[in-house]
């Protein structure tokens, strides 16, 4: 899998404002409560006080600080400015040119308990938690860089910067596949193996492979194919293909699989690097069975 899978949208919106907050999340994440107003009380002037309260919110919401406070929505800083009794939330232009917004980044930090993702309990847990998310899961590349990043921001986790967490859910994106295609197709007799590739193979004379014929099971319910549906059973079981039992791969990560055996063009399943075209061809023939069982039962059932 390329390291490289985010959208422009995506590292354009990382750690920045996508627009305006909805109301819930002003509410959830800009209200200022007594205590946060006791210690925005300590700060000197208009301009200060805003800063950091906009330093506060932003990292509850964002899970990091804004190089350029001025940069804040609009509507976060009216929000934040009505709850401090301040008329101009422009002042923030004059809080971007202060140099106190690095102390007090680094005191809200300290003082709520904030932590850089370089510690190394911090990667553990990240790393823990996102592997099995890719072991149970299916979900895109993408997709899980944004769990990630909303569980670096409830666990008050500073973000790292965009590539290296693209880096992270790459590579155990790719340690979780290795170790799928290494359960499914590693307990393969070399005899199995062997007609587990077969199916690939167009025999002499014919014009389709194995693999082609017995993915195209019968759709009407008619006599015909009530005959055909048991006779791919027939042909399902008379492969004689010992197969490895899958109880340690979750059924969703066989299904994957499966699918793209039963949809893939036939070269594209060649073309697959061994192991994981092992796995894959080791997962339809698991499925295979099972569906052409269900089928059969349906159309009896119909006929």
């Amino acid at each position: 899998m390329p390291v490289d899978f985010l959208s422009e949208e995506q590292r354009r919106c990382y750690g920045q404002y996508p627009g305006e907050p909805t109301p819930d999340q002003l509410a959830r994440y800009f209200h200022l409560d007594d205590t946060d107003r006791e210690l925005i009380a300590a700060r000197r002037g208009d301009h200060s006080r805003l800063g950091f309260a906009l330093h506060l919110g932003t990292v509850r919401f964002l899970g990091t600080f804004l190089d350029d406070p001025a940069q804040a929505p609009p509507g976060v800083l009216r929000y934040l400015a009505g709850q401090l009794d301040i008329a101009d939330p422009g002042c923030i232009e004059q809080y971007r040119a202060s140099d106190n917004r690095w102390d007090h980044a680094a005191e809200i930090r300290q003082r709520f308990g904030y932590r850089e993702f370089s510690q190394g309990t911090v990667q553990f847990r990240m790393t823990r938690w996102l592997y099995a998310l890719c072991w149970t899961g299916t979900d895109r590349p993408s997709v899980l860089f944004d769990r990630a990043t909303r569980w670096l921001v409830d666990q008050k986790v500073l973000l790292p910067g965009v590539s290296v967490l693209e880096r992270l859910v790459s590579r155990l994106r790719r340690r979780v596949q290795e170790r799928i295609w290494r359960t499914l197709g590693g307990g393969l007799t070399p005899e199995s193996l062997a007609r587990i590739e077969n199916l690939l193979v167009v025999p002499p004379g014919g014009r389709t492979s194995l693999l082609d014929r017995l993915r195209n099971g019968p759709t009407l319910r008619s006599v015909p194919e009530l005959v055909r549906a048991v006779r791919r059973l027939e042909e399902v079981r008379a492969l004689g293909i010992n197969l490895p039992l899958p109880a340690k791969v979750p059924q969703g990560r066989v299904l994957e699989l499966a699918r793209f055996a039963s949809t893939a063009k036939v070269t594209a399943v060649e073309r697959l690097p061994g192991e994981r075209r092992a796995a894959t061809l080791v997962a339809f023939v698991q499925t295979l069975e099972g569906n052409a069982k269900m089928m059969s039962w349906n159309f009896l059932r119909c006929c």
